[in-house]
This record gives structure tokens, sequence and C-alpha cells, in this order.
């Protein structure tokens, strides 16, 4: 999981940032420049996982734009049908009191019955007017209702729209914090010559070993029965198609085909198999059934950071795929590397 000999060189002052100091007013901006490459993993760690925070509430609201734009589209058609069947009864309520009005229906049951030259053709006529009445006073109530429903399908069309649009601003002030982010952190390791860092690299390589060590011989909860009950067949194929996804980038907010982020690699792993799962790793924290750390098997998702902020696919042998981070290609990794929150287990 790291590579061994690695060195944590936490005291060392970087070079390139002492280098810097030239120019008139640049010492309080370096002041405050991590100084060492502890202080910059720090730094960098922090950045990059408040990116990753920032991305799974983009991709909660676009998962959300997507949803309310489909009800947006069906509510539409929802109006135009109850539009065309209001038209239709609007028709027919004027055909049938075209109809009533040539057959005398406004005149008196009695003055019609004394007029009428052939009294039994009248109360034949009379009969159908009764009928022509009754089916007169179903279609106001048949219209009556349509209109209500026009009336409602436009106060959900406002609602809706005004929801749309807030999903959009989320979604573009995630998007914005996302890429401030990672603006930032690579404009601090733009600072880095090439040495320092490869000394980064492997600090973040050691503190990665040290802690799945840890974890595995219990210190963080570790399981004495590794791969619990083996995988399933459903499972067998997310694993499978992670297993694929192996050297892909790293993108915020895709879902593949050629690149992912890391709750869109393991839900469209599950995908894989036939399983719809969230969008996100804290919609998959908070919606799918939870599981013991010592009942791990693969397929199952393990859940990081206080936040359920990232997530990664448990392949068996205290090991998961994961999509990183920028720069970190889709890749294996020790399931202790990074504190877990716990673990679910989709299908």
């Amino acid at each position: 999981m790291r590579v061994r000999g690695a060195v944590v060189a936490s005291t060392t002052v970087l070079a390139c940032v002492a280098g810097l100091a030239a120019g008139p007013g640049q010492g309080q901006a370096l002041a405050a420049r991590p100084r060492t490459i502890a202080d910059v993993r720090a730094a960098t760690d922090r950045l990059y996982r408040q990116a990753e925070v920032a991305t799974e509430a983009y991709d909660a609201a676009t998962e959300q734009v997507e949803r309310q734009q489909r009800d947006l589209v069906a509510l539409a058609r929802a109006v135009v049908a109850a539009q065309a069947d209001a038209d239709r009864l609007t028709r027919r309520l004027g055909a049938l009191a075209a109809a009533r009005y040539r057959a005398g229906a406004g005149l008196p049951a009695g003055a019609g019955l004394l007029l009428a030259t052939d009294p039994e053709s009248f109360l034949d006529a009379a009969g159908v007017a009764e009928q022509g009445a009754r089916a007169t006073e179903a279609a106001v109530l048949q219209l009556r209702r349509k209109q209500r429903d026009l009336a409602a399908y436009a106060h959900a069309a406002t609602t809706g729209w005004e929801r749309l649009t807030a999903q959009r601003r989320r979604r573009a002030d995630a998007r914005r914090e996302v890429e401030s982010r990672l603006r930032q952190a690579e404009a601090l390791l733009a600072t880095l010559r090439a040495r320092d860092r490869q000394r980064l690299r492997e600090a973040e390589d050691e503190a990665a070993y040290q802690a799945q060590t840890a974890w595995l011989r219990g210190a963080a909860g570790a399981r004495p029965d590794l791969d619990a009950g083996g995988a399933g067949a459903l499972a067998a194929r997310a694993v499978a198609f992670a297993t694929a996804q192996l050297g892909k980038a790293y993108q915020w907010g895709a879902q593949g085909p050629d690149s992912y982020d890391c709750s869109g690699l393991t839900e469209m792993a599950w995908a894989a198999a036939g399983v719809t799962i969230p969008r996100t790793s804290q919609e998959q924290w908070a919606g799918l059934p939870h599981v013991p750390l010592d009942r791990l098997r693969p397929g199952d998702l393990v859940i990081y950071y206080p936040d359920a902020g990232h997530v990664a696919l448990y392949v068996g042998g205290g090991a998961v795929i994961q999509a990183p981070r920028p720069g970190r290609p889709v890749s294996l990794a020790g399931a202790g590397s990074m504190p877990i929150l716990g673990a679910v287990r989709p299908g």
C-alpha cells in the first residue's frame, strides 16, 4: 500500500519557499505559507477535503436539477393533456346547449305540452331533453374538475420552477467552491520543487500505510475475520466493474466512462450489477443498510470522514478501490488508510 522507506520529512524547510522571498511586500504572504512538508500535506489535504465535500454537494444538486427538470417536463405534458380535455368538454357543452335550445328546452314543460301538435312525440322528446340536461350537468362538473386540475398544475409548475432555480444556484455555488479549493491546492503545490513534491508524496504514502497498519491491528476497529461470508453474485459484478476502471482519471462530478469522482465510481459499479444506489456518499451512507466493519465483504461501500464526504468500494483483503482526488487516478488503497465512518451494503 506504500513505498517502503518513505521518509516523513516533517521538519524539512522548503527551499522553494525560502527562494521566493525576493520582491518587496512578500514577507507577510510567505509567513502565511506552509513551510514544511508536514504543513504542506496538512494544507493540501484540507483543501482537497473541502473540494470533495463541495463536489458531493455539486453532485447532489445536479441530481436534483435533473429530477426537477424531468418532473417539469412530465407536468407540462399533463397540462397539455388537461387543456385538451377541457377544450373537448367546452365544445361538448356548446353542442349540448345548442341541442337543448333547438329542442325548446327553455320552455316550461306545461307550455310545451299544450303547444305540441303531437303530445306523445313531445313526451318522448322531453325524455331525451332530460337526458341531455343530465349530460350537460355531468359535462359541467367534469369541466370544473379539469379547470381545478389546471390551476393545481399551474401552482405546481411555479413551485417546481422556483425549486429548479434554487438548485441551479446551489450547483453553481458548489462548482465555484470546488474550483476555488482546487486552484488553491494547485497553487500551493506549484510552489514546490520536484524533490519536494516527491517528499510530499512519500509523506502521504507513509501516513496512509501507518493508518492501514493500525486499522488491521485493531487500533481503529479492525476486523478479526476479513471478508466474512464472501461476495454474492451482484457484489462480484460491482467489484469486477470497479477493477476494470483502475488507472482512469479522477474528475469531480464525473460518473464515467472515462473518469469518476468517488461516489460516481461506486454508483456506476453497482449500476453495472443492476442495482441502483444513491448518487452521493452522504446519500449512500444515509440510505443503504449499514454493516459492522467486522462483517465487511467485497462489494460493500466504506464511508469515510465524519461528514461521509468520501466513499470507496471494498474489494477484499483489507483493500478498497477508490477515485481519490485530482491528480490521483482510480486506484487500490488500504481500507483503513483514511478515517472510517462506517460501511454500507447495496443490493
